[in-house]
Formats: structure tokens, C-alpha cells, sequence
């Protein structure tokens, strides 16, 4: 058996498989995509090389555009709202001495949850005539609000019900990281007379920085590929409010005159976005770690 497992080509038997499984359903389908982003083609009839064309009447389409601010502004959410949101509760549960475990569950329940359901669920939360959030404004004297169909608010509304789908998730994962600190430091700061406060912020963050970076590579990722809640919720409207680049890419590719190699070239777009952010990202924190 040891002679065996010193043989190399043992090893290389091991991972053909895998590495086939990669190549088909993963290297094949992104070369083939990359080439057809140059085409135009609807998935059907034969395709014509148009060079550079698709992605120039990408970035001519205002509506384009007005998705890739909207891929901005649920990346500032999650990084500014999400992600204080998601420490704060995992340090507050992290301190708390009872149902600890029922906290943890209730809080990552929403992240095992089909989108529809959750589409369906807070599009009746949401309704504007029967549902809790207007009934509970009417209390108020507040008239009804068009929360999924007023281009005001649909995308407030959608970038909320989607931190609350996925904070569930990162609380975990900070969470986890929280528990596995030494609880000396916590009790030697508390009988030094730190506050919560003090703890929290001069202790606890600065040791979890590598989940924190972690959960904040996750989000800026989710954000540039949402689009399942949008299509869900308000299918890219009221008039275009809530369009991301993903689903600008399917209904381009999927709509009623479909174009896939200029969804492909939207695909490819939105894969260098996400490559060109995380590079800063990591860059901007590295530094800042160092």
C-alpha cells in the first residue's frame, strides 16, 4: 500500500475525474461564452463575428448603466449598513447567556430559504394594501406606500430584503469566530474596568479582522452576482428601478428577442468588475492589515 501511494501516478489517476468534471462544466462553457460575447447570435440560427459591437451598445444603453449603479449601491449597503450590522448582532449574541443556540438558528434560518419564498413573503409583508408595514403606518396616519412599485422605494425595499436573507449567514460566521477567542482577554479587560464598548471595539474587532474580511469579500461577491431577489421581487422594475447587470443580462439574453452573445458579453463584463473590486479590495486591506 505504501509503495503504491508513493507512485505519482496514483495521484494523478485520483484527480482526472475531477479535473475533467472542471473542464467541462466549467474552463469549456467560459472559453466558448468568452467567444460568442463577439457574435451575434440568439442561441439558435448561425452566429456572425461583430467584433467589439455587443459591448459597445452595452455601455451606449442608459438602462445598462443605471444597473451598474445599482451593483454599486448594493455593494455600499452590504459594506456600510450589512456588514456593522452583521458584527453588532453576532457580538450581541456572543454575549448573551441564554437560548444562545435559538438566537444562532432563528438568525440563520433566512439564509436556507428559497428566494421565491422569500420573494412571495415579503412581497405580501410589503403589499400595499394588505400588508403588516402599511397596516402599522395606517396606524400612524400614514397614507399606503408602493413599496415594490414606486421607483422611490422598490429598490430600498429589495437591497433590505436581501441583507435579511444573507445576514443571517455572516452573523454565523462571525459568530464562530467570536467563540473561538480566548475568554481570558475578555475577563481581563472586563476586570480592568473596559465597558462593553470598550471590549468590543478595542478587543473583539481587531481579532476577528480576518473574518470581517472574509464576510466583506462574500458581500462585494453577492452583490455583483444578486439578481434571483430582483427578478423575484419586481423583475428589474418599476421601470427599470431595481435592473442589476444579472438581470439585464437575462433579460437581453432570455427575453422575448433573445441575444445571447450579447448576454455573454454582459456575463464578461460583470466578471471583470468583480475581478477589478476584489483586486482593490484586497489590495486597499492588505495594507490597511499590514
Amino acid at each position: 500500500m505504501k509503495q503504491t501511494l508513493r507512485n505519482p501516478w496514483v495521484y494523478l489517476l485520483m484527480i482526472v475525474p475531477t479535473l475533467v468534471l472542471y473542464t467541462l462544466f466549467f474552463i469549456y462553457p467560459m472559453v466558448t461564452s468568452s467567444f460568442y460575447a463577439f457574435t451575434d447570435w440568439n442561441g439558435l440560427s448561425n452566429y456572425k463575428f461583430i467584433g467589439f459591437d455587443n459591448f459597445a451598445a452595452v455601455f451606449r444603453d442608459s438602462d445598462f448603466i443605471r444597473a451598474i449603479g445599482n451593483n454599486m449601491l448594493f455593494i455600499l449597503f452590504a459594506i456600510f449598513v450589512q456588514v456593522p450590522l452583521i458584527i453588532f448582532f453576532a457580538i450581541l449574541i456572543a454575549n448573551v447567556r441564554r437560548l444562545q443556540r435559538l438566537y444562532k438558528t432563528t438568525v440563520f434560518v433566512p439564509s436556507i430559504l428559497s428566494t421565491s419564498v422569500i420573494g412571495i413573503l415579503w412581497g405580501f409583508v410589503l403589499h400595499p394594501n394588505i400588508g403588516p408595514v402599511n397596516k402599522v403606518l395606517s396606524v400612524f396616519g400614514i397614507d399606503p406606500v408602493f413599496w415594490l412599485a414606486d421607483s422611490k422605494w422598490a429598490l430600498p425595499s429589495v437591497l433590505v430584503v436581501n441583507a435579511w436573507q444573507w445576514m443571517g449567514f455572516y452573523i454565523v460566521l462571525v459568530l464562530a469566530a467570536i467563540l473561538a477567542l480566548p475568554k481570558e482577554m475578555n475577563e481581563a479587560a472586563e476586570i480592568d474596568g473596559a465597558s462593553g464598548f470598550q471590549r468590543a471595539w478595542y478587543l473583539t474587532i481587531p481579532l476577528i479582522k480576518p473574518i470581517i474580511s472574509v464576510v466583506v469579500m462574500l458581500s462585494i461577491s453577492g452583490a455583483m452576482r444578486v439578481v434571483d431577489i430582483v427578478l423575484v421581487m419586481t423583475k428589474g422594475g418599476p421601470v427599470g428601478a431595481t435592473e442589476v447587470m444579472a438581470s439585464y443580462l437575462v433579460n437581453e439574453a432570455m427575453g422575448v428577442n433573445p441575444n445571447y452573445g450579447l448576454g455573454t458579453s454582459i456575463s464578461l463584463i460583470i466578471f471583470a468588475f468583480a475581478l477589478v473590486l476584489t483586486a482593490l479590495y484586497q489590495g486597499t486591506f492588505g495594507k490597511i492589515k499590514e
